[in-house]
Protein backbone atom coordinates (compact mmCIF):
# COMPACT_ATOMS: atom_id res chain seq x y z
CA UNK A 1 0.00 0.00 0.00
CA UNK A 2 1.22 3.47 -0.88
CA UNK A 3 -0.11 6.37 0.53
CA UNK A 4 -0.41 9.96 -0.84
CA UNK A 5 -0.96 13.33 1.09
CA UNK A 6 -0.90 16.87 -0.51
CA UNK A 7 0.30 18.60 2.79
CA UNK A 8 3.57 18.02 4.69
CA UNK A 9 1.57 18.35 8.10
CA UNK A 10 -0.34 15.14 6.95
CA UNK A 11 2.36 13.12 6.88
CA UNK A 12 2.99 12.87 10.86
CA UNK A 13 -0.52 12.39 11.89
CA UNK A 14 -0.73 9.27 9.31
CA UNK A 15 2.25 7.85 10.64
CA UNK A 16 0.66 7.84 14.01
CA UNK A 17 -2.12 6.32 12.65
CA UNK A 18 -0.44 3.44 11.30
CA UNK A 19 1.40 2.81 14.45
CA UNK A 20 -1.99 2.28 15.98
CA UNK A 21 -3.07 -0.16 13.07
CA UNK A 22 -0.93 -2.08 10.90
CA UNK A 23 -3.05 -2.49 8.62
CA UNK A 24 -2.34 1.02 7.66
CA UNK A 25 0.94 0.01 6.89
CA UNK A 26 2.66 1.52 4.03
CA UNK A 27 4.89 3.93 2.24
CA UNK A 28 3.39 7.70 2.59
CA UNK A 29 4.44 10.31 -0.41
CA UNK A 30 3.87 13.80 -0.45
CA UNK A 31 2.51 16.08 -3.38
CA UNK A 32 4.41 18.86 -2.62
CA UNK A 33 3.19 21.80 -5.42
CA UNK A 34 -0.02 23.61 -4.29
CA UNK A 35 -2.00 23.36 -7.61
CA UNK A 36 -4.59 25.83 -6.34
CA UNK A 37 -2.34 28.64 -7.12
CA UNK A 38 -0.27 29.50 -9.94
CA UNK A 39 -0.42 28.62 -13.88
CA UNK A 40 -1.32 25.20 -14.56
CA UNK A 41 -1.51 25.57 -18.53
CA UNK A 42 0.20 22.86 -20.57
CA UNK A 43 1.06 21.46 -16.93
CA UNK A 44 2.26 18.16 -18.64
CA UNK A 45 4.54 19.53 -20.99
CA UNK A 46 7.62 20.96 -20.54
CA UNK A 47 6.73 24.34 -21.44
CA UNK A 48 4.08 24.53 -18.71
CA UNK A 49 6.21 22.66 -15.88
CA UNK A 50 9.00 25.50 -16.47
CA UNK A 51 6.61 28.57 -16.66
CA UNK A 52 5.31 27.41 -13.51
CA UNK A 53 8.41 26.56 -11.89
CA UNK A 54 9.22 30.04 -13.25
CA UNK A 55 6.35 31.82 -11.39
CA UNK A 56 7.34 29.92 -8.50
CA UNK A 57 10.78 31.03 -8.51
CA UNK A 58 9.30 34.94 -8.55
CA UNK A 59 7.26 34.13 -5.30
CA UNK A 60 9.77 32.46 -3.62
CA UNK A 61 12.32 35.53 -3.72
CA UNK A 62 13.32 36.56 -0.61
CA UNK A 63 11.16 34.38 0.99
CA UNK A 64 12.30 32.08 4.10
CA UNK A 65 11.38 29.23 2.00
CA UNK A 66 13.41 30.02 -0.52
CA UNK A 67 15.05 26.53 -0.82
CA UNK A 68 12.47 25.01 -1.15
CA UNK A 69 11.85 24.88 -5.00
CA UNK A 70 15.09 22.39 -5.13
CA UNK A 71 13.57 19.68 -3.08
CA UNK A 72 9.65 19.97 -4.86
CA UNK A 73 9.87 17.36 -7.71
CA UNK A 74 6.21 15.91 -8.09
CA UNK A 75 6.86 14.66 -11.20
CA UNK A 76 9.64 12.43 -10.46
CA UNK A 77 7.20 11.35 -7.03
CA UNK A 78 4.65 10.43 -10.18
CA UNK A 79 7.26 8.54 -12.06
CA UNK A 80 8.61 6.47 -9.44
CA UNK A 81 4.74 5.79 -8.31
CA UNK A 82 3.98 4.52 -12.09
CA UNK A 83 7.25 2.65 -11.71
CA UNK A 84 6.24 0.74 -8.34
CA UNK A 85 2.84 -0.12 -9.88
CA UNK A 86 4.39 -1.49 -12.75
CA UNK A 87 6.66 -3.89 -10.71
CA UNK A 88 4.23 -4.68 -7.96
CA UNK A 89 1.11 -5.70 -9.68
CA UNK A 90 -0.51 -6.32 -6.03
CA UNK A 91 0.13 -2.54 -5.44
CA UNK A 92 -2.30 -0.23 -4.40
CA UNK A 93 -2.74 3.41 -4.12
CA UNK A 94 -4.57 5.44 -1.34
CA UNK A 95 -5.20 8.77 -1.84
CA UNK A 96 -6.25 10.66 0.88
CA UNK A 97 -7.92 14.44 0.44
CA UNK A 98 -9.35 16.94 2.84
CA UNK A 99 -12.19 18.80 2.02
CA UNK A 100 -9.86 21.82 0.67
CA UNK A 101 -8.27 23.27 -3.08
CA UNK A 102 -5.35 22.46 -2.14
CA UNK A 103 -5.53 18.50 -1.67
CA UNK A 104 -8.87 18.15 -4.01
CA UNK A 105 -6.21 20.52 -6.51
CA UNK A 106 -3.63 18.39 -6.04
CA UNK A 107 -6.05 14.68 -6.71
CA UNK A 108 -7.01 16.10 -10.30
CA UNK A 109 -3.03 16.61 -11.28
CA UNK A 110 -2.50 13.39 -9.62
CA UNK A 111 -5.02 11.06 -11.26
CA UNK A 112 -5.19 12.58 -14.68
CA UNK A 113 -1.65 10.67 -14.98
CA UNK A 114 -3.27 6.93 -13.22
CA UNK A 115 -6.20 6.07 -15.54
CA UNK A 116 -3.86 2.91 -16.37
CA UNK A 117 -4.05 1.51 -13.02
CA UNK A 118 -7.80 2.51 -12.23
CA UNK A 119 -8.62 -0.27 -10.17
CA UNK A 120 -5.65 -0.12 -8.04
CA UNK A 121 -6.16 3.67 -6.82
CA UNK A 122 -8.30 4.58 -4.09
CA UNK A 123 -9.97 7.60 -2.03
CA UNK A 124 -10.47 8.89 0.61
CA UNK A 125 -12.19 12.17 0.64
CA UNK A 126 -13.05 13.34 4.01
CA UNK A 127 -15.79 15.42 2.45
CA UNK A 128 -18.12 17.26 5.07
CA UNK A 129 -17.52 14.42 7.48
CA UNK A 130 -17.28 14.57 11.02
CA UNK A 131 -15.47 14.08 13.33
CA UNK A 132 -14.39 13.90 17.51
CA UNK A 133 -11.76 16.55 18.74
CA UNK A 134 -9.61 16.04 21.08
CA UNK A 135 -12.11 17.99 23.49
CA UNK A 136 -14.49 15.67 22.56
CA UNK A 137 -16.62 17.82 20.34
CA UNK A 138 -17.60 17.17 16.70
CA UNK A 139 -16.36 19.08 13.98
CA UNK A 140 -15.72 18.84 10.04
CA UNK A 141 -11.95 18.94 9.25
CA UNK A 142 -10.98 21.09 6.15
CA UNK A 143 -7.19 19.32 6.34
CA UNK A 144 -6.22 16.16 7.18
CA UNK A 145 -4.03 17.21 9.71
CA UNK A 146 -6.77 18.25 11.88
CA UNK A 147 -8.28 14.74 12.78
CA UNK A 148 -6.45 13.12 15.45
CA UNK A 149 -4.34 9.62 14.72
CA UNK A 150 -7.14 7.39 15.96
CA UNK A 151 -10.00 9.04 14.26
CA UNK A 152 -7.98 8.14 10.63
CA UNK A 153 -8.76 4.73 11.96
CA UNK A 154 -12.31 5.36 11.41
CA UNK A 155 -11.66 7.42 7.96
CA UNK A 156 -9.83 3.93 7.08
CA UNK A 157 -13.12 2.83 6.16
CA UNK A 158 -14.23 5.18 3.90
CA UNK A 159 -11.57 3.73 1.16
CA UNK A 160 -13.20 3.22 -1.84
CA UNK A 161 -12.12 2.74 -5.45
CA UNK A 162 -11.64 5.75 -7.67
CA UNK A 163 -14.29 4.49 -10.82
CA UNK A 164 -14.11 4.43 -14.08
CA UNK A 165 -16.58 7.15 -14.58
CA UNK A 166 -14.64 9.67 -12.45
CA UNK A 167 -11.29 8.74 -14.22
CA UNK A 168 -13.35 9.94 -17.38
CA UNK A 169 -15.08 12.78 -15.83
CA UNK A 170 -12.33 14.17 -13.10
CA UNK A 171 -9.18 14.49 -15.70
CA UNK A 172 -11.66 16.44 -18.18
CA UNK A 173 -12.64 18.78 -15.11
CA UNK A 174 -8.68 19.47 -14.75
CA UNK A 175 -8.37 19.76 -18.28
CA UNK A 176 -10.93 22.29 -18.33
CA UNK A 177 -9.57 24.17 -15.42
CA UNK A 178 -5.91 24.10 -17.32
CA UNK A 179 -7.54 25.69 -20.10
CA UNK A 180 -8.75 28.44 -17.78
CA UNK A 181 -5.45 28.82 -16.63
CA UNK A 182 -6.43 31.24 -13.61
CA UNK A 183 -3.98 32.21 -11.00
CA UNK A 184 -6.34 30.83 -7.98
CA UNK A 185 -8.75 27.91 -7.68
CA UNK A 186 -11.17 27.51 -4.58
CA UNK A 187 -13.68 24.20 -3.99
CA UNK A 188 -17.10 25.25 -3.86
CA UNK A 189 -17.93 21.78 -2.37
CA UNK A 190 -17.65 18.33 -3.19
CA UNK A 191 -14.92 18.36 -5.75
CA UNK A 192 -16.23 21.52 -8.06
CA UNK A 193 -13.14 23.12 -8.29
CA UNK A 194 -13.64 27.09 -9.58
CA UNK A 195 -11.44 29.32 -11.39
CA UNK A 196 -10.67 32.91 -9.40
CA UNK A 197 -9.05 36.20 -10.14
CA UNK A 198 -5.53 36.47 -8.86
CA UNK A 199 -6.81 39.12 -6.33
CA UNK A 200 -9.21 37.19 -5.03
CA UNK A 201 -7.41 37.51 -1.58
CA UNK A 202 -6.65 40.97 -1.76
CA UNK A 203 -9.66 42.39 0.25
CA UNK A 204 -8.91 40.24 3.14
CA UNK A 205 -5.39 41.40 2.60
CA UNK A 206 -6.79 45.10 2.77
CA UNK A 207 -9.24 44.37 5.60
CA UNK A 208 -6.41 43.68 8.48
CA UNK A 209 -3.51 46.53 7.14
CA UNK A 210 -3.94 49.54 9.27
CA UNK A 211 -3.23 52.77 9.41
CA UNK A 212 -0.26 52.35 11.57
CA UNK A 213 2.72 50.65 10.63
CA UNK A 214 2.80 46.39 10.82
CA UNK A 215 4.77 44.26 11.01
CA UNK A 216 4.10 41.49 8.20
CA UNK A 217 4.13 38.27 10.22
CA UNK A 218 1.27 40.15 12.23
CA UNK A 219 -0.34 41.12 9.16
CA UNK A 220 -0.31 37.21 8.07
CA UNK A 221 -1.11 36.12 11.10
CA UNK A 222 -4.26 38.58 11.18
CA UNK A 223 -4.98 37.53 7.30
CA UNK A 224 -4.91 33.80 8.66
CA UNK A 225 -7.57 34.76 11.43
CA UNK A 226 -10.07 36.11 9.22
CA UNK A 227 -9.70 33.79 5.72
CA UNK A 228 -12.40 31.24 5.32
CA UNK A 229 -10.52 30.04 2.24
CA UNK A 230 -7.24 29.40 2.64
CA UNK A 231 -3.84 30.23 0.78
CA UNK A 232 -0.38 30.41 1.69
CA UNK A 233 1.66 32.48 2.90
CA UNK A 234 4.03 32.72 -0.17
CA UNK A 235 0.84 33.91 -2.05
CA UNK A 236 -0.32 36.41 0.13
CA UNK A 237 2.88 38.25 0.45
CA UNK A 238 2.82 37.75 -3.94
CA UNK A 239 -0.40 40.23 -3.61
CA UNK A 240 0.61 42.32 -0.88
CA UNK A 241 3.86 43.27 -3.16
CA UNK A 242 1.51 43.89 -6.02
CA UNK A 243 -0.75 45.69 -3.47
CA UNK A 244 2.26 47.86 -2.96
CA UNK A 245 2.93 48.60 -6.42
CA UNK A 246 -0.74 49.71 -6.83
CA UNK A 247 0.07 52.41 -3.98
CA UNK A 248 -2.68 50.60 -2.27
CA UNK A 249 -0.37 49.58 0.90
CA UNK A 250 2.83 51.41 1.95
CA UNK A 251 5.67 49.76 3.14
CA UNK A 252 9.05 50.31 5.06
CA UNK A 253 11.90 47.89 4.91
CA UNK A 254 14.25 46.03 2.31
CA UNK A 255 12.78 42.58 0.32
CA UNK A 256 16.31 41.85 0.23
CA UNK A 257 16.59 41.32 4.06
CA UNK A 258 14.08 39.23 3.91
CA UNK A 259 10.24 39.36 5.53
CA UNK A 260 11.14 40.25 8.84
CA UNK A 261 12.05 43.41 8.05
CA UNK A 262 9.28 44.37 6.62
CA UNK A 263 6.08 46.93 7.89
CA UNK A 264 2.73 47.78 6.06
CA UNK A 265 0.35 50.41 6.44
CA UNK A 266 -2.19 51.83 4.49
CA UNK A 267 -0.98 54.58 1.92
CA UNK A 268 -3.46 57.31 2.79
Amino acid sequence: MIHIVFETANIDVLQKAIELDETLQGEIVEIKDDFAVGPIENIYETEGYQNRKNWWEELLENSPYKEQLDIVDDKLAVHNLIKKLEENTEENVWVWAGQNQHDVCGYYWLISQLKNYQSRIFILYLNNLPFINEKGQIFYPQHLSEIQPKEFLKAKKLSREITLSEFEVDPDEWKKLCTENAVVRILEGGKKIVSKEESFYDNTIISVVTNDFQKLQKILNAIFSKMKIRTGDVFLVWRIKKLIEENKIAMQGDWEKGWKEIELKFNN
